[in-house]
Order: structure tokens, then C-alpha cells, then sequence
């Protein structure tokens, strides 16, 4: 059978219906820690499952995940990760390529980029994809205007395209797909050029939240996002060699109800089958799974920032104990103080960096539609505040805030204003 397969195999590339050398890779990222923020690993174990069981081998998928859900102390299925309610394990197998402090922006772009010199540990795989071949990445975590987060760092929409542009110019691969679960990750693409052979999908438009799914199980975190567990559920139930991309694309942004699914970068290759980017070169027949429950449950789905006081109103609904109640009202209270602090600390910025008065209000409010133009000025702001006040990747509600930097950059604020101004509050 083994001898009939590889004969046809032959056929196949002299006749031209496979490119020989034509090889999937994959990179897969959970850019969060912690366990309130489950959804992002177990987002990112269910990829895994889908590419590994669909024939990309596992020296082909990079995964950068900090592994501290599975066996969080929290977690009553210990060692367990699941993706829907009832839902079987996705942790099992998933490579530990890059955890804990080693899950960073800057490994992840030596990843990209195949610069293995500048890894800081992890297994040292990098992409050593070639022109012929396809890429998926795949990143789910928080964000904001212009940025995605890690536990400990941020990345910009600049950075992240520059390495995508030395990508195509290096000739690392043949057509790629990125899909971005984060807030505002629209706003990473907006710049991205069409002539890259690069197509981007994102879980909202540069305005906007994007929102966790499944969030409505007792004693659990959300336990995936909208938009992620939409195209990770179509992926198990369809038939991807006869799906496309773009219709993939469309079924998604049909059926995330809250927020705007969008698409960037170069649409010549949407008409391609999923497989070619969500499996191996030649796929084995896969068994199908079943979506998870449908309907709109308004307790299932939730705006990523407000995760964390929703599912303690939802505990507190749920819980008739006075003591426990009297708990959980208690970290209610340390959870509002905690916003209400980032809140005031921002205020207090732009307070001392506007010089006070009318324009204060002007820059604490967000406009509907947000155009970064001085980048520069934002991005030392934003790390700035990020580092000394508030660590972006730790404080998901600071990420809601960060706006204002943009605001007073765009205002003509200097930089170094700013930047002595958040010196100076926090």
C-alpha cells in the first residue's frame, strides 16, 4: 500500500498536480498568561489540533504558549484544556516550543524572520520556510490601537509588518495567512500592502473589542473567543479541501455577532482551499467534529476588557452562601478600584502633559474612528505607561485606555512631554 501510495505520489508532481517541494508551516501564538485569560491558550491548543490531524507534522508548528493553564491549581480538569463546554482535550501533544518568560515579542519575530541568533531560549525552532512553500500564523491575546500584547512586552503594527515585509523579501514564502484574535486587531493591517502575497484576517475592525465566547460555565473562565472558536469550529466541521479561504472568511464574519470580522492584504489567493494552509501538502482523510452549542447567550459572550467583573457578577447571581457572596463582593470592590486607578492615573498624564484645562476632556475621549499618525510619539508613550504604571499584558483594562496617548501624539503633544508626565504619575 505504503509502495502504491508513493507511485502515485510520483504521478502526482510529473504531471504537476503537487509541487514536490512545496512544504505547510505554521506558527501559533497565546500571547496572554494567567488563569482569567484561559481562552487564548485553549484558542491556540485547538489550532494545534486542527493542523496536527491534518497533516502538518509537528516540526512544521511553532507554538508559543506560557503553559500555565493546563496545570493551574484552578483548573478542576488538571492537565486538561478544553475549548467548548463538554469539549474533548486540546491540550494533549501541543509542542512546547516557547513558554513561560520566553513567550516575547522579540522571540517571536526571530521566529518570523528565521533568526535564530536572536532567540532568547525556547526549542529553537524557527521558519525555515522557502519560496515554495504556504505559512499559517495564527495569534490570539489582548491588544489595542496599533499593538498586540504579551505577557511582559508589546508589539507594534510596525514591527510586526516590517517582519512580514523581510519575510517576502527574503523569499520565506510562497503565500501566507495570518489570523489576529485581539481588540482593535484591525488596526495591525491597516497599512499592510496588497502586493505581499499576505492575507490577513482579523476578530475586529481598528475600533473596536473583540469579545470572549463560552463564558457562561460555573467556576470557569471563558474558555475560548468569537471570532477564534469560529473559524477553529468550521475548520473541524468542514470538509477543507474544498472550502476556501474566502469563504471561510465570509461564514466567520457571518456568525461573529459582536464584533467586525475584516480582512487585509492581497485577495488573489482567496479563491485556495483552507487545506493548503490548515493542513499538509497531502492531507488523509480527517474525521469531522461538530461545532459547539449555537444560539446567543448574552452571559456566553462578553467585550474581552469586561471579562473579568462580568464573571464575577455572574459568580455572585449564582452563589447563595453570605460568606462566599461576601467574597466575591470583595474582590468585586478590588477589581473596580484597580480600573478605577488606571483610569486616574491616565487622567492624571494627560492632566500634567496638556497643561491642564478644556483639552483634558478632549484627549480622554476616545473619537469613533482612530488614526495613529505620529506612531513614534505613540509607541514611547505607550511602553512607557506600559512599563512603569501599568504592564499591558498583565492589565487587559489598560488596554481600553491607551487611546489617550494617541489623542495627545496626534495633538502635536511632544513625546518627551508625555513621557515625563507618566515619570511623574506613576
Amino acid at each position: 500500500m505504503k509502495v502504491m501510495i508513493n507511485l502515485l505520489m510520483l504521478v502526482a508532481c510529473s504531471l504537476g498536480l503537487v509541487n514536490a517541494k512545496e512544504e505547510h508551516w505554521a506558527v501559533l501564538v497565546a500571547g496572554s498568561n494567567s488563569w482569567m485569560n484561559y481562552r487564548h491558550q485553549a484558542d491556540v491548543c485547538h489550532a494545534y489540533q486542527i493542523l496536527h490531524k491534518n497533516g502538518i507534522p509537528d516540526e512544521r508548528i511553532i507554538v508559543f504558549m506560557y503553559d500555565d493553564i493546563a496545570n493551574n491549581e484552578e483548573n478542576p480538569n488538571q492537565g486538561v484544556i478544553i475549548n467548548k463546554p463538554h469539549g474533548p482535550d486540546v491540550y494533549s501533544g501541543v509542542p512546547h516550543d516557547y513558554t513561560g518568560e520566553e513567550v516575547t515579542p522579540e522571540n517571536f519575530l526571530a521566529v518570523l524572520t528565521a533568526n535564530s541568533s536572536a532567540l532568547r531560549g525556547g526549542s529553537g525552532k524557527v521558519l525555515n520556510s522557502d519560496g515554495d512553500d504556504k505559512v499559517f500564523i495564527y495569534f490570539s491575546d489582548h491588544g489595542a490601537p496599533d499593538l498586540i500584547a504579551f505577557p511582559e512586552g508589546e508589539l507594534y503594527s510596525t514591527q510586526l509588518l516590517a517582519a512580514l515585509k523581510k519575510m517576502h523579501k527574503l523569499n520565506h514564502y510562497k503565500e501566507l495567512v495570518f489570523y489576529l484574535e485581539a481588540c482593535e486587531s484591525g488596526s495591525m493591517f491597516v497599512d499592510l500592502e496588497k502586493n505581499l502575497k499576505i492575507f490577513a484576517t482579523t476578530a475586529a475592525n481598528p475600533d473596536e473589542s473583540s469579545y470572549g465566547y463560552y463564558c457562561n460555565i460555573t467556576g470557569m473562565p471563558c474558555l475560548g473567543d468569537e471570532y477564534s472558536i469560529k473559524w477553529l469550529e468550521d475548520s473541524d466541521a468542514e470538509d477543507l479541501t474544498k472550502e476556501s479561504l474566502d469563504k471561510q472568511f465570509k461564514l466567520v464574519k457571518k456568525e461573529t455577532l459582536e464584533s467586525h470580522v475584516t480582512e487585509y492584504g492581497d485577495m488573489s489567493f482567496q479563491k485556495e482551499a483552507v487545506i493548503d494552509f490548515q493542513g499538509g501538502v497531502t492531507p488523509g482523510p480527517v474525521k469531522k467534529e461538530p461545532k459547539g452549542p449555537r444560539g446567543h447567550d448574552p452571559f456566553s459572550v462578553i467585550p474581552s476588557r469586561e471579562i473579568q467583573m462580568s464573571k464575577l457578577h455572574m459568580a455572585l447571581r449564582e452563589e447563595n452562601d453570605l460568606a462566599k457572596r461576601d467574597q466575591i463582593l470583595t474582590e468585586i470592590i478590588t477589581v473596580a478600584e484597580h480600573q478605577r486607578s488606571m483610569i486616574r492615573t491616565v487622567e492624571s498624564i494627560t492632566r500634567s502633559a496638556s497643561k491642564g484645562g478644556k483639552l483634558t476632556d478632549q484627549l480622554m475621549t476616545r473619537p469613533t474612528h482612530l488614526s495613529i499618525r505620529d506612531k513614534e510619539c505613540y509607541q514611547a508613550a505607550v511602553s512607557t505607561f506600559s512599563s512603569v504604571c501599568f504592564r499591558l499584558g498583565q492589565n487587559e483594562y489598560a488596554t481600553g485606555l491607551v487611546y489617550v496617548f494617541g489623542n495627545m501624539c496626534d495633538m502635536g503633544i511632544p513625546k518627551e512631554r508625555i513621557v515625563d508626565a507618566i515619570y511623574m504619575a506613576c
